[in-house]
């Protein structure tokens, strides 16, 4: 794919291609297909302040992020520099997704960035994304155009260049019979004011600020256009946010949908592995959360397995009682496909002698997926009981082949020796616990501003990980909801505040966040 992007500069050496994406204002489900595309495929990505943590959480391993925004203790990076850097990383041959809050060419200085780029003859493309003008205002309840108040819509700039005034012509706004959008206006909201007021427009006129809007930090505020920055001072508004002026501000109570979502202003911070987290997240973003998906661990399969293909060949050599167990979903998906690498007959693993056990539901659904229907499941998921429920029907000697990771619990193990059964440990991967740092600088940031709400653990590994990724958080600040005792006992060494789900299911866990989320 990547030599097909490869286009010939003007100098005749190979280049890369720029896409200039928009990203949408924060709430991740508004990203378009092709831009998550290209955050899975581009090789560099460039991303602004505005990118939320939840949508950085998305890109996949193995990127280049470089950050031109403005953050704390940062610079912010000159446009001329950023223009610079895009030419140098396409002109070293890569694909480079060139990241922007709402979209590239609604203020976005997306334009310049494309200039530039055609200049010097670098092939790019442009992905429109969903501007904060039309998104944050649906998100209030405003529709910014309704044939009872307003028949056209405006976005303005309350933005100036540097060393300027900004430019807005009163006159002409205060003459229109439609919804006004300023983007990037708050420190100019009352110049803003003053100046429709003056041109003519009435005092009394609705008006809202839209802060931090699709997000789970968002928050309104209606008034009118004579009172609107005095409310907003009281309001104590923070950027980003937006100023509305129209008569269908006075609509936002009536459609305020996102009240209606179980979970809406939650922002949940989900540690399952990047290959297991998407259910999880996409359940709790149906019910109205903001969610972090934190790859604070990987999973990474041990190959070759030379250890795996003896296990298996001795099936067939013994004819006595054999197990296999299965301690994870993704443990069950590994086995698999190294069961096809290993170039070995289904039909020569699951003999009439061999067993299978799973730990919980989630396990054994996974094992169904394949054909396979587990013959013991605890009623507790969790490795201790486990181990008991299989030391209860095994018959004895039977030999017990435990098919999970690298470090597994051993908690698993003394039941079964206890029993006298003979216990073969096969590492089927391991767990490997990494973050970006400007993902984990963010994450530290709102953790400690209270602004994520819950975390959520399903396996001892995914505490260690979030810890170890983390150092700079107060863990014992966090509200856990974990899956069996194993993961919690693991949490309380960090004086987390701990929950358990019902069952070792994203079904179970779902359930208990819907009831914290209502107390």
């Amino acid at each position: 794919m990547e030599s097909q992007q490869k286009k010939k500069t003007g100098k005749g050496s190979p280049s890369g291609k720029v896409w200039l994406a928009g990203a949408g204002p924060g709430d991740a489900s508004l990203l378009t297909l092709k831009v998550k595309k290209w955050m899975d495929e581009a090789d560099v990505i460039i991303y602004d302040a505005l990118i939320s943590a939840e949508i950085l959480s998305l890109i996949p391993d193995g990127k280049e992020w470089i950050y031109v925004g403005k953050r704390s203790g940062h610079h912010c990076v000159r446009q001329e520099e950023i223009n610079q850097i895009l030419l140098r990383e396409a002109k070293a041959g890569k694909n480079v997704l060139r990241l922007k809050g709402g979209d590239p060419f609604v203020f976005g200085r997306g334009a310049e960035e494309a200039e530039c780029l055609a200049a010097e003859g670098i092939p790019f493309e442009i992905i429109p994304g969903v501007t904060s003008a039309l998104a944050v205002p649906a998100y209030a309840g405003i529709p910014i155009t309704h044939r009872d108040f307003a028949s056209s819509f405006h976005v303005i700039t309350g933005h100036a260049k540097e060393g300027k005034k900004i430019e807005i012509s009163y006159d002409a706004l205060a003459k229109l019979n439609g919804t006004l959008i300023f983007l990037m206006g708050i420190t100019a909201m009352e110049e803003i004011c003053r100046g429709l007021i003056q041109a003519g427009m009435d005092e009394n006129t609705p008006a809202a600020v839209l802060e931090k809007g699709t997000t789970a930090r968002q928050r309104r505020l209606v008034s009118t256009l004579a009172r609107l920055w005095e409310d907003a001072k009281a309001f104590q508004v923070q950027t980003p946010a937006i100023i509305l002026v129209g008569k269908v501000c006075t609509l936002s109570e009536k459609f305020d949908w996102v009240k209606s979502l179980p979970l809406w202003g939650k922002q949940i911070l989900t540690t399952r592995p990047r290959q297991n987290s998407s259910r999880l997240a996409g359940r709790l973003r149906e019910l109205g959360a903001q969610v972090i998906e934190l790859p604070s661990i990987t999973t990474k399969p041990v190959w070759p397995n030379e250890v795996l293909g003896t296990a298996l060949e001795r099936i067939r050599e013994q004819e006595s009682e054999q197990w296999l167990v299965f301690t994870s979903p993704i443990g069950v998906q590994t086995f698999w496909k190294q069961l096809r690498m290993l170039k070995m007959d289904v039909r020569n693993v699951f003999l009439p002698h061999v067993k299978v056990a799973a730990i919980g539901s989630g396990t054994a659904k996974e094992l169904e997926q394949f054909g396979v229907f587990a013959d013991v499941m605890p009623q507790t998921f969790c490795a201790a009981a486990l181990g008991e429920a299989i030391a209860g029907e095994a018959a004895p000697k039977s030999r017990i082949v435990l098919l999970r990771a690298k470090q597994g619990s051993e908690e698993l193990l003394p039941p079964l020796k206890n029993a006298g059964l003979k216990v073969e440990d096969v590492p089927l991967y391991e767990t490997i616990c990494k973050l970006q740092e400007t993902l984990k600088e963010t994450i530290e940031k709102q953790q400690r501003q209270g602004e994520i709400d819950l975390v959520t653990f399903t396996s001892a590994s995914t505490v260690r990980g979030f810890v170890q990724a983390l150092p700079g958080i107060d863990t014992t600040k966090i509200r856990a909801v974990c899956i069996g005792e194993q993961t919690a006992n693991e949490a309380k060494r960090y004086g987390m505040q701990i929950q358990i789900s019902k069952e070792a299911s994203v079904e179970s866990m779902v359930l208990k966040i819907l009831e914290l989320a209502g107390d």
